[in-house]
């Protein structure tokens, strides 16, 4: 098959209506993104396996839209249907994944739908990168092995090297865990593993450069009498 544009190789679009948003559910719903004036889901992708018996399916070039949030990828493996009931995505392939005005980028990821809203997400890399641009117009910047992305509570937590950077702050440690919604970083809510004592390391950098005060060659020495 001969190279085509991203848009001309997608051959099937499906749209699942978010049902939950018609009772009122979308705010509480495990899961739940934030609301908007049209939940549905859009699915675009080209069709690679279909198997409606087993209710799996292997799909490529795949695009996933609900209100903000969006998912790309090169492939995806599909365990439980198309549905998004209740279906774990095994997505690779330039994955990225945009939600609460930050990305989350990979080689590899793990998507979870449950009542058809994006519930978490596990990406892995070499590094896997996440992105936020913050209120106060900086970025929030971090990496690691593995990253994960809890959407009921808007936590990303950083395994193994991990890196993160905000504002004036750079920190570094095998486990952090940065709120999307505060935009700051907060307790991990487990031990380190590597060590157990989940030590962290975090650099303040000052608002301005400290300059001192150059010697002045001019003046005049003063002579003793």
């Amino acid at each position: 098959m001969a190279t085509s544009s991203r848009n001309s190789r997608r051959g099937t679009r499906i749209v699942v209506p978010a049902l939950l948003a018609a009772t009122g559910l979308l705010g509480v719903a495990e899961g739940a993104p934030a609301t908007c004036a049209n939940p549905e889901i859009a699915l675009e992708f080209q069709p690679l396996e279909m198997n409606y018996r087993k209710n799996n399916a292997v799909l490529r070039d795949v695009e996933i839209t609900q209100c903000d949030m969006r998912i790309r990828a090169g492939e995806a493996r599909i365990n439980g249907g198309l549905n998004f009931d209740n279906s774990r995505w095994d997505i690779s392939g330039d994955v990225r994944i945009t939600v609460e005005g930050g990305s989350l980028t990979s080689d590899k990821a793990i998507v979870t739908f449950r009542n058809k809203l994006l519930s978490a997400a596990t990406i892995t890399g070499t590094p896997a990168q996440f992105e936020q641009k913050r209120e106060d117009g900086t970025m929030a910047r971090g990496r690691a092995n593995t990253i994960d992305y809890e959407t009921s509570s808007g936590l990303v937590s950083f395994s193994t090297d991990a890196w993160l950077a905000y504002g004036r702050n750079e920190i570094t440690g095998q486990q952090l865990v940065y709120n999307m919604r505060t935009q700051g970083m907060q307790p991990q809510t487990k031990p380190d593993k590597a060590s157990g004592t989940g030590r962290i390391r975090v650099v303040i950098q000052p608002d301005k450069p400290v300059q001192l005060p150059s010697p002045d060659k001019n003046k005049e020495k003063v002579k003793n009498p």
